[in-house]
């Protein structure tokens, strides 16, 4: 799978507002043949980053970065935001999510 995690930093009066402008993006993202999850989550130390988790099926990500509502969020987040997003992308040897060894809920 393609795993990836991009953070946001936001400029602080569009923090409330990520989410919605995001919002198309995110709900195509995930009806898009591949996408395996696409996630957001706001920092707890810093109320305006944004981290995205996501993960496409190996070769499904080509596809996402094409797709007409990519390019839309490419030219709809530069206005919310204070710098250019920082990002990991890696190729991984895994199918999904797997149990924490380390800790066992019963």
């Amino acid at each position: 799978m393609i795993f990836i995690v991009v953070k946001f930093k936001v400029k602080p009066d569009w923090a409330d507002r990520w989410l919605d402008l995001t919002r198309d993006f995110t709900e195509a993202t995930r009806k898009e043949p591949g996408n395996l999850w696409f996630d957001w989550s706001r920092s707890v130390e810093d109320p305006d980053e944004f981290v995205l988790v996501e993960a496409f099926q190996d070769d499904a990500a080509a596809d996402h970065v094409n797709s007409a509502h990519f390019a839309q969020a490419m030219q709809d987040m530069p206005q919310a935001l204070r710098e250019t997003p920082e990002i990991i992308s890696e190729k991984i040897d895994a199918e999904g999510w797997g149990r924490m060894g380390e800790l066992t809920v019963s």
